[in-house]
Order: structure tokens, then C-alpha cells, then sequence
């Protein structure tokens, strides 16, 4: 009798959880303002009902509906709060009607995507800094997008970004919340059972018969997916369909490419016959990992274009995203991929890819203007963004770029004199000039600073512009570009590696400089009187706002993971050591998504078939820009170097090794608290090393014995590279 009771009680639920899903919900402003006037947090439901408070944020803004079996609890919730806070007449909410603003109407249309604007496939990476990457689509005057009007929505008015991001002291930087997606999100993630994931648990029926009918689906409404734009003169999002290892066998994909060389799926397979029969085509970097499948646009149709992830193919590189998260499954990666879209930007293929569009959606290059002559719109540049295409100075250029194969034969090796080597630090010290005290220290410890690259594009002034040749030029901190100049004279101290080569060693004549490095001398007391430049009289601050973002992207998840900018130093090193595992892939990507991205603005020419002295596809952006890549390097050494310099100064503390963004200083404990000097009150040393969570602070890299630190120094290896135990470049570190 018990057991027919439970089960007629279970039948009974069942119908009543049927009974709230097909019942409207309260207006999403109603079941806010009930949650309020009860004096309930975000938080607090979310508890109750088992779901992320970001879902109940979404539910309470309508991007998103709970679904069973949460709808049927939270319809319960709010029935009874509607009992003990009844609504009043004057403020009812108006139903709930889809609102179209200027900036989120269709666009106009824009001109076939042929080879020359199409991006190029994905390589893997040996250096993160120098990763090559396909170039970003050419904009011209033809894609200029439809002109924005005043009104901005609550979302599109959070990440509008029209000029530099107002300064924010890393310090004391707080995280943002995520803002929930628009519609059911930017992206969803396909299990192969016709089911479509996206966050906060929403499971979507898509078709599965053929990849036409998924992508016609995805563009519709239905799927609903969406992402907004992130400056009001560029483009929202296209959706991202993730396909998993079983959803691209039911699409009549295979599991593993046959082309290992080029990762392209073959062009007389059927999938592309499908495609091209329905009139969809495909970029320049053809269906591999990363394949964006897109129609032209007409006046009638506007943008038509889906960005797919096929995980089985590499999609997402272990070394960027962690392993194994390509096998999560399809709820949590796309829980995961959305907060990283959220916070940074929707995937459009790897890390450094996406890295660099960021740039470009943040900054666009041209903008929709009236000609009043022809009253007509065209595209005008958007003052503070790379509007074109320009040429490297000849020292900023690659050894296969055009300019240099015109000016030395293909063996020449180029000296020092010749080209710009801004590269990060590969340094140690000679272990002759090990001290005896440090000999009796007993630990050697690292420390790494926190997002070193973007920290040094932050308030970086770079060239918008061509290079100007100038002869004798008088040297002005202020102005972007290369400069040949002699620092050889300038005495330094050997326990220090020098801050004016990436080798540590002291130059030995004439070397062109960057104008962080230059001024960095100038700095140090060397007078600088370089004998010709290259300079960029047209500059700004391009990577403010591409700073801002990925800053409160990183501070953000690292909040989600306990670790906050108000924790003292002790706190901040206990918390990173007890590190969840939770949203660690975010972290990570996000990291891999600065240094990509940096390296991308030089990247260099790829394929069997390149020959040298020949354009490469990636030189057709306005994003290829070494100089600016050299720029951000050379500040990141020499805040590197300045902080090493004050704790010798100040303490007499010398590192052993550094490597890139970590240093080694050897210590009489495994802590970094055990070497970094502090003040009479207590304070980090001001202008040293300061542990935190923000980028440009540093956090606990890894300890090893003396003795092990030693050996290392003795086999000419860089301690920096092991102090965790394990190669940190070859990991992607």
C-alpha cells in the first residue's frame, strides 16, 4: 500500500511539475521585484533551488525560463511571495514583448567573404608569445556596420567600449559580474541525441539530420543565440555550435581528419557537398577544427554566418583549455565556454585567435558615417583602432618578410644593428657569483607575476599609423617605434640580468630599441642619442580597453575561486594553494588568450608551400603589428627588471634565474614571504614584487631545495623553467 502511495505521489508531482512548465511564469521584473521586497538574495535561491546564482540573475532578467524540475519549485517560490507581497495596481509591470533597438537590429548587407578576407587555419603553438594564428577578416569601406542609434540597451551599454576604458588601479580592481546572455545564449554545445546545451541547464531540440538544417536552425528562432557586440560600431556575435565527438558522428563527420598536415576535412567530402548544394560556404581556413560557414549577405537577409567547434579535431587545445575538457560533459562545457564568452569573447577559434579578435571587437576599425554630399552612408575610421594594413620598419619585420628579403640575402644572419629583439627573459645567473651567504640559504623559490603581458599593455601607447624614418632624432619617451641607439656603456650590475636583452647579457654596440627599453636607460641615467629611428607619430592607448576586459575576466574567475583583492598576503597564498578545480579551464584559457594574442600581432608565415620573401595571408590585417607585439614585450622586461632592481637595491636580494614573468631568488624558507622585503609598518616594499591577485601583482610559482637550484645553474638550465616540478614552457606556461 506504502509503495502504490509513493508512486501515485510521484505521478501526481510529475503533473504538477507539467502543469507550472506549460503555466507562465510572473514578468521577469516581477519575480525580482517579489524576491526583493521578501529581502531574499540572488544567492539564497540559488541555494534553495541547487542552480548558480548567475541562472537566477538570468531567470529574473528573461534570457532564460527554468525548466523542470526546477520551474515547478521556483513557480512555488514566487507564488508564495506573491501572497505575502501582493503587487499594487501602479506598479505592474507591462508584459514582457521583444524590444528591437538600433543596436540590435539586423545589419545591412556586406560583400562576399573571398580568400583574401578569410582567416587561416590554426597552428599549434611552440612559443605562446610568438603563436601563429590566422589573420582576422580585412574591414573596408563596403562592411561598414549600420549606424548605431542613442539608445543602447542594458546589456550592449555594460560592454559598449567607444573610446579608452577609464584607468582602474590594478590594485584595487574588483571583479564584475558576468553579464547573463542575451536570448539562450552565444553558444550551445550538441551531445548527438538532437540535444543542444547552453548555460544555466537549458537543453534545446535541434534537427540532426543534416548540417544545412543545423545551421539554418541555429540562425533561427528557436535557438535563439545571440551575443552583443562589444563597441557600438562592431558586429554582434555569430553563433558557436560545439560539436562533440558523438554529435559529429551524427552529422556524418569523421572523428579523425586524414589531412594531419592541414586538419581540413577533403573537399569532395559529402558535408561539403550538402553545404555548397544549399548555398553555404566556407572561409579560406576551410572545414577544420575551427570551420565558419556563412552566406553572403543581402538587404533582405542580412548576416548569415555560424562558427562550429569540432572537438574531436583538437578544437580545444589542451594547452590553452586544460586536458581532458574537451570530454566534460555537454551542460558543464557549456556552462564553461559561456562564462569565457561572457567574460572575454565567444570563441572563434583557438585562444590566440580569439585573443586577437578581441582586439578588433573592442577597437573596430571603421564606423558607418553620412556623406552629405551624397547622403548616402560610408565607412569612416574609428579614431584609436588600426584602421589598415601598414608596413613593418624594416628592424620590426620578420627575417621572410618582403622588406628584408629586399635588403639581405636568405642565409644572412641579421645582428643586432639590423633588427629589434624584443623578447621576453631567458636568463641565470652564473653560479661563480653566488654569494656565501646565499649559499646557506636553504630553499629556492619562484615567483610569477600575474597576467605579465596584459598588465604592460595597460596606459601603453602604440602606433595607429606608418612608420617614419628619422635620421640623429632626439629621443622622446612619448613617441612609439624603434630607435638605434648604443647602450653598451652603462655599467650593470651581473647578479641582475640586463634589462636591454632578452639573453640578460649586456649589449656590446649598437642595437635598435623599442621605446619602452629606450626610455627605460633613460631612466637609469644613460644618455640615450639614438643614431636613426623609426617612429609612429600617429599613436594611442589601442590596448586599454582589450587590457580592461581580460583584467576583469582574470580577477572575476579567480573570484569565483576564493581568491580576492582584499585577501592579506598570507590569506592570498593560502587560498591559491587550496585552489578549486572548478573554472580553472577559464582561468587558463583566459591567460592563453593574452600571450596568443600578443604573439598573433607578429605571426609569422605557415605551410609547406610558403616561400620565403613572399607575403603571407596574415599581412593583410590591420592586426599584424610586430611593433606593437615588441612594444608590449619590452615594457613587461622592463617592469620586470625594475622590480628585481629595487629589491637589490633596497635588500640586497638578487634573483637566479627568470623566465619570461617568473623569477627565482633563493631564501631561508619555501615561502615567498620568506624573501620579500616589507616596511617598518608591515607593507610590500613600494615599486618591488607584490603578492595579490591582480595582474602585474605575484603569486607563489613553485619551491625547490638549494642544493637542487645549484645543479641546475651548474648545467647551464634555467631553474625558472622547473621550479614546479615540471617544464612550464613546454606546458604552455
Amino acid at each position: 500500500m506504502e509503495n502504490e502511495q509513493q508512486s501515485l505521489f510521484a505521478a501526481v508531482d510529475a503533473l504538477l511539475e507539467e502543469a507550472a512548465a506549460q503555466d507562465p511564469l510572473p514578468h521577469p521584473d516581477e519575480r525580482k521585484r517579489l524576491r526583493e521586497a521578501a529581502g531574499l538574495s540572488q544567492d539564497q535561491i540559488a541555494k534553495a533551488l541547487s542552480v548558480r546564482r548567475e541562472t537566477v540573475t538570468s531567470w529574473e532578467t528573461g534570457r532564460t525560463a527554468p525548466r523542470p524540475p526546477k520551474r515547478a519549485a521556483y513557480a512555488r517560490l514566487l507564488e508564495g511571495l506573491t501572497t505575502l507581497h501582493p503587487i499594487n495596481a501602479v506598479n505592474a509591470p507591462e508584459p514582457e514583448t521583444p524590444t528591437v533597438n538600433a543596436v540590435n537590429a539586423p545589419e545591412p548587407a556586406a560583400p562576399t567573404v573571398n580568400a583574401v578576407d578569410a582567416p587561416e587555419p590554426t597552428a599549434p603553438t611552440v612559443n605562446a608569445v610568438n603563436a601563429p594564428e590566422p589573420p582576422a577578416p580585412t574591414v573596408n569601406a563596403v562592411n561598414a556596420p549600420v549606424p548605431t542609434a542613442p539608445t543602447v540597451n542594458a546589456v550592449n551599454a555594460v560592454n559598449a567600449a567607444p573610446s579608452p576604458a577609464p584607468t582602474v588601479n590594478a590594485v584595487n580592481a574588483k571583479p564584475r559580474p558576468t553579464t547573463p546572455p542575451e536570448g539562450n545564449g552565444p553558444l550551445v554545445v550538441l551531445d548527438g541525441t538532437g540535444h543542444a546545451h547552453a548555460a544555466g541547464g537549458l537543453v534545446l531540440d535541434h534537427p540532426t539530420t543534416t548540417l544545412p538544417a543545423l545551421i539554418a536552425w541555429a540562425l533561427g528562432p528557436d535557438a535563439d543565440l545571440r551575443s552583443p557586440r562589444l563597441h557600438r560600431n562592431g558586429k554582434d556575435g555569430d553563433p558557436l555550435l560545439v560539436l562533440t565527438a558523438a554529435a559529429t558522428e551524427a552529422l556524418g563527420l569523421p572523428l579523425v581528419l586524414e589531412d594531419r598536415r592541414a586538419l581540413r576535412l577533403p573537399d569532395n567530402h559529402p558535408t561539403l557537398k550538402q553545404l555548397a548544394k544549399s548555398k553555404w560556404q566556407l572561409t579560406r581556413r576551410g572545414f577544420g577544427p575551427w570551420p565558419r560557414i556563412y552566406r553572403p549577405a543581402t538587404p533582405t537577409t542580412g548576416r548569415q554566418c555560424v562558427q562550429l567547434a569540432v572537438l574531436p579535431w583538437g578544437a580545444l587545445d589542451p594547452r590553452a583549455w586544460g586536458e581532458d575538457t574537451a570530454e566534460l560533459p555537454a551542460p558543464e562545457l557549456a556552462e564553461l565556454l559561456t562564462t569565457y564568452a561572457a567574460r572575454v569573447l565567444t570563441p572563434r577559434g583557438s585562444t590566440a585567435v580569439t585573443g586577437l579578435e578581441l582586439m578588433t571587437a573592442l577597437r573596430p576599425p571603421t564606423r558607418a558615417a553620412r556623406n552629405p554630399q551624397t547622403n548616402t552612408w560610408e565607412s569612416a575610421p574609428v579614431a584609436g583602432s588600426l584602421v589598415r594594413p601598414v608596413d613593418p620598419a624594416p628592424p620590426e619585420a620578420p627575417d621572410e618578410h618582403p622588406v628584408v628579403a629586399a635588403l639581405y640575402p636568405r642565409a644572412h644572419q641579421r645582428t643586432p644593428d639590423q633588427v629589434l629583439d624584443e623578447e621576453a627573459y631567458d636568463w641565470i645567473r652564473d653560479p661563480e657569483l653566488l654569494s656565501d651567504a646565499e649559499c646557506t640559504r636553504t630553499h629556492a623559490v619562484g615567483i610569477d607575476v600575474n597576467m605579465a603581458f596584459a598588465a604592460a599593455a595597460n596606459r601603453l601607447a602604440v602606433g595607429l599609423g606608418p612608420a617614419v624614418h628619422a635620421s640623429r632624432p632626439r629621443f622622446d619617451p612619448k613617441t612609439p617605434g624603434c630607435w638605434l641607439a648604443d647602450l653598451s656603456a652603462l655599467d650593470l650590475d651581473p647578479r641582475l640580468p640586463s634589462p636591454f636583452t632578452p639573453h640578460g647579457k649586456p649589449p656590446t654596440g649598437p642595437a635598435w630599441y623599442a621605446t619602452p627599453t629606450l626610455a627605460y636607460a633613460l631612466e637609469l641615467g644613460h644618455p640615450v642619442e639614438p643614431a636613426e629611428a623609426w617612429l609612429r607619430p600617429d599613436n594611442g592607448p589601442y590596448l586599454d580597453a582589450w587590457y580592461t576586459r581580460l583584467r576583469d575576466a582574470y580577477v572575476a574567475t579567480m573570484a569565483d575561486l576564493g581568491v580576492t583583492p582584499a585577501l592579506s598576503e598570507p590569506e592570498f597564498l593560502t587560498a591559491m594553494a587550496a585552489l578549486p578545480s572548478g573554472n580553472k579551464q577559464v582561468l587558463s584559457a583566459i591567460k592563453s588568450t593574452v600571450k596568443g594574442g600578443i604573439g598573433k600581432l607578429r605571426e609569422r608565415p605557415q605551410g609547406a608551400g610558403y616561400r620565403h620573401g613572399e607575403p603571407w595571408p596574415a599581412l593583410e590585417r590591420p592586426t599584424w603589428r610586430p611593433d606593437i607585439r615588441a612594444a608590449v614585450i619590452s615594457t613587461a622586461r622592463v617592469n620586470m627588471h625594475r622590480k628585481m632592481l629595487k629589491l637589490a637595491t633596497v635588500a640586497g636580494e638578487y634573483p637566479i634565474a627568470v623566465l619570461s614573468d617568473c623569477a627565482v631568488y633563493l631564501s631561508d624558507g619555501p615561502s615567498p614571504l620568506d624573501f620579500l622585503p616589507h616596511t617598518p609598518e608591515g607593507k610590500p616594499l613600494p615599486g618591488g614584487f607584490r603578492l595579490g591577485v591582480s595582474p602585474g601583482m605575484v603569486k607563489h610559482e613553485g619551491t625547490q631545495p638549494l642544493l637542487w637550484a645549484v645543479q641546475m645553474l651548474d648545467e647551464g638550465l634555467n631553474p625558472a623553467r622547473h621550479i614546479k616540478g615540471h617544464d612550464a614552457a613546454a606546458d604552455g606556461e
